[in-house]
């Protein structure tokens, strides 16, 4: 399998309560379309060093973010696609490398190196997992998840998460997606991903509902959850206070 995805794109995050995301859905609903994986369970399984490299590194940046993950839609399977990912966030604009594969081809990779194609994309994620030493699975995140694209604007698409979800054992994407909630029941995470300027009738819904753009990451906010469980010192390097970065 060797299906090979590149985005750069601008990506802003809102968190929104039920009401807010109903309120906001009558309002663009007829702009929208369910892209091709629509309603599903999303479950990303983040890499990371043992001293958790990466995770700190995104927190603690100001200008400069990354991840490493794998992800799949819905429970897989040995041969159920999954997709390798590696994600930058460099000024406000996040470029990401995808790679899609078995679950089987991936877990071989990720723990004897072996690739299963060779490609420029699948090269600079094997460059970024040999920089890092080769990291692990260090902590899965599921969500359930509505995703849409408008028509008009191809480049334009919108997921709706609820109940985000995660889990430092079972790191496994053939394992479920049970986890411990990051968030309130009611409260849902809206992504809007554009290649440019949003188009004004999603702006003035926006406007409309009185809804502005936040900061959230799901491993970083997951990652310092289980810092905190841990009675663990969290050390950010942004004024002193805590914050969670988006990326």
């Amino acid at each position: 399998m060797d299906a090979i995805y590149s985005f750069k794109r601008i990506e802003k995050k809102y968190l929104l309560s039920e009401a807010q995301a109903e309120a906001l859905f009558q309002r663009i609903g007829a702009h929208l379309r369910p892209d091709e994986y629509g309603r599903s369970t999303v479950l990303s399984l983040y890499l990371d060093t043992p001293d958790r490299r990466i995770i700190r590194s995104s927190i603690e940046a100001a200008d400069y973010k990354e991840k490493l993950r794998l992800r799949s839609y819905g429970t897989a399977g040995a041969d159920s696609t999954v997709f390798l990912e590696l994600k930058k966030k460099y000024g406000g604009v996040v470029y990401k490398r995808r790679a899609a594969m078995t679950l089987r081809e991936a877990e071989r990779y990720l723990r004897m190196g072996i690739k299963p194609f060779e490609s420029q994309i699948m090269s600079e994620i094997d460059w970024a997992m040999r920089l890092y030493g080769r990291p692990k699975a260090a902590m899965l995140i599921a969500c359930e998840r509505e995703a849409w694209f408008d028509e008009a604007h191809p480049d334009l698409r919108l997921t709706f998460d609820r109940n985000i979800r995660c889990r430092e054992n079972e790191l496994r994407l053939d394992r479920g997606s049970a986890g411990i909630c990051l968030l309130p029941r009611d409260t849902v995470l809206l992504e809007i991903k554009t290649a440019g300027a949003m188009p004004l009738w999603l702006a003035d819904a926006l406007d409309a509902e009185s809804i502005l753009p936040g900061s959230f990451s799901k491993y970083g906010e997951a990652y310092l959850r289980t810092l905190k469980e841990k009675n663990r010192p969290v050390s950010i390097t942004e004024g002193g206070e805590r914050h969670v970065v988006n990326l």
